[in-house]
C-alpha cells in the first residue's frame, strides 16, 4: 500500500529522534498527580527457551535467579504503594508470566491487598493451559492470553516453538479445553512471516475460530534491529510488502464471528483484553527488570539487569535505570495514536487536555491522514477509522513498538557480558 510505503519511514525517523533515553539514577518515582488513574504493570522476565522474534526483557529461566526475583518484585511493588498509587487494574506480562505459578498466584494476591485491583490481565504459553494452572489462575484473572503465533506446525518449528509447546493441533485442544474459564480467552497470534502463504494465514482463522477463545490479537511481524539479525535466521528477513494484503484477509475472514476491539484484536465480546494496556491507560508504573513506567509525559525505564534490580532493590532504592521526557508535541502524536488505534479519538478531550484543536496541534498528520482516505467520522467530536485507516494504525503502530524495542536494545546493551550470553541460552540455565 503506496500510503504505509510513505508513511513508515516518516513514523520510523520520527520515533529515533524521539526514543533516545537518558541515564537516570533514581532512588524511587514520582509520586501520583491527584486525580490521575494509573494500571500496574508487572513484569516476570523468564522463559523455559528464548523466542527468536521477541524484544522484551527475558532470560532462560532458574528457579535459583527467579524464586529471589519475585520476592523483589513484591518489595518494589510495596514501594509503590508507599508512594501513594493506587489501581483498579494489573497487567502481568513478560516473559512467561507462568512460569512459577506458585510465585504469581502470591505476587497477585499482594497486589489486590496493596491496591483496588478490580481485574488482573495475565499472559501465558500453551503448556501452561493445564488444570492445575487454571484451577489456580480463573479466580485470580480475569482476562487471559496466550502465545500461539501460528497454528501451522511448520511455523511453529521454525519459531522454535513446536517442540516446547506442541503441534497447531495440540494447542488447539489446550485452548477448547479452557475456553470458558476466563471472562477473555485472548489468544495471540502474529502474521506475515517471511515463509507464510495465504492459505496458511486463513488456515489460523479458521483454528481460531473452532478454539472457542472469544478473542484474538494478530500482531504484524515486528522486531527491533537487534532481534531482527536473530530473526533472519529462524525464520528469515522481514518484508512489509504483503502486510496491508494479509491485513485484509484477516479483516474479512474475522469478520463474521469477531469485532474490532482495536485495529489489531478482535473480541466476541464487549470489554475484552486489549493486550496494548497503554491504549486503555495513558499513565502507568511499570515494576520489573525491563518494565517501562509513563507519567506525566516521562517514560522511566527500568535496568534490564537481574544482578542490578536485585542489588537496588536490596538497598530499598528503585531500579529506573533510563528515562525520556515526551515536549506536548510528542504527547499530542502519542495521544493520536493510541486513541486510533482503540478506533476512536475523542477531539473535545484533546484540545481540553492540550489547549488547541487537533487540527491546530496536528497539522500535517490530520492533512496526510484526511488526504489517503483514513477518516471515516471527523466531525466537531471524534474521529473514528475506515478500513484503509485501520491498517494504517496497525503500521504506525507496528514502527511504534519497533522504536520500543529499540529503547529495549538501549536498555540492554547495558548489561554485563555474562548476563548478554544468557539472552542467547538454550532453556533451563543454572547458576
Amino acid at each position: 500500500m503506496l500510503a504505509e510505503r510513505l508513511l513508515t519511514p516518516v513514523v520510523r525517523t520520527l520515533n529515533t529522534r524521539y526514543l533516545a533515553l537518558e541515564h537516570a539514577d533514581l532512588a524511587r518515582l514520582p509520586g501520583p498527580r491527584p486525580g490521575s488513574k494509573y494500571m500496574l504493570y508487572v513484569h516476570v522476565p523468564f522463559c523455559q527457551r528464548l523466542c527468536p522474534y521477541c524484544s522484551f526483557n527475558r532470560f532462560p529461566f532458574s528457579e535459583k535467579r527467579a524464586v529471589p526475583y519475585f520476592d523483589q518484585l513484591r518489595d518494589e511493588m510495596r514501594m509503590v504503594q508507599q508512594l501513594g498509587y493506587d489501581f483498579d487494574s494489573m497487567y502481568v506480562g513478560g516473559g512467561t508470566p507462568t512460569i512459577m505459578l506458585s510465585e504469581l498466584t502470591k505476587t497477585i494476591d499482594l497486589a489486590r491487598e496493596l491496591f483496588s485491583i478490580k481485574e488482573v490481565s495475565s499472559e501465558t504459553n500453551p503448556n501452561h493451559l493445564i488444570p492445575e494452572y487454571v484451577e489456580e489462575l480463573a479466580p485470580r484473572v480475569q482476562r487471559f492470553s496466550v502465545g500461539v503465533q501460528s497454528f501451522d506446525d511448520g511455523l511453529l518449528k521454525q519459531m522454535e516453538r513446536y517442540d516446547k509447546y506442541g503441534s497447531g493441533a495440540e494447542i488447539l485442544e489446550r485452548i477448547q479445553a479452557t475456553a470458558g474459564a476466563f471472562h477473555s480467552m485472548n489468544v495471540d497470534m502474529i502474521f506475515n512471516f517471511p515463509s507464510q502463504t495465504e492459505a496458511m494465514l486463513r488456515h489460523d482463522v479458521e483454528m481460531l475460530k473452532a478454539s472457542g477463545c472469544n478473542q484474538t490479537t494478530f500482531y504484524p511481524l515486528m522486531a527491533s534491529p537487534a532481534v531482527n539479525r536473530e530473526l533472519a535466521k529462524t525464520v528469515g528477513p522481514v518484508d512489509y510488502k504483503r502486510e496491508a494484503d494479509f491485513y485484509k484477509i484477516l479483516s474479512t475472514e474475522l469478520s463474521d464471528t469477531f469485532e474490532n476491539g482495536s485495529a489489531w484484536t478482535f473480541s466476541r465480546i464487549a470489554g475484552g483484553m486489549i493486550d496494548e494496556y497503554i491504549v486503555d491507560y495513558e499513565e502507568y508504573v511499570g515494576v520489573g527488570s525491563g518494565a517501562f513506567s509513563y507519567l506525566d509525559g516521562t517514560l522511566y525505564v527500568n535496568t534490564f539487569s537481574l544482578r542490578e534490580y536485585g542489588q537496588q532493590l536490596g538497598a530499598g532504592r528503585m531500579a529506573v535505570a533510563g528515562k525520556k521526557s515526551f515536549g506536548t508535541h510528542e504527547r499530542m502524536r502519542y495521544r493520536f495514536l493510541m486513541e486510533l488505534f482503540g478506533l476512536k479519538l475523542d477531539k473535545r478531550a484533546f484540545q481540553r487536555d492540550f489547549g488547541v484543536t487537533i487540527d491546530r496541534g496536528l497539522r500535517m498528520e490530520m492533512s496526510y491522514m484526511r488526504a489517503v482516505g483514513a477518516f471515516d467520522t471527523d466531525d466537531a467530536d471524534t474521529l473514528t477509522l475506515t478500513p484503509k485507516g485501520r491498517y494504517l494504525m496497525v503500521a504506525m503502530m507496528r514502527e511504534f513498538f519497533i522504536g520500543v524495542n529499540n529503547v529495549r536494545d538501549q536498555a540492554r546493551a547495558a548489561l554485563k557480558p555474562d548476563e548478554r550470553e544468557l539472552l542467547f541460552g538454550e532453556g533451563e540455565c543454572g547458576e
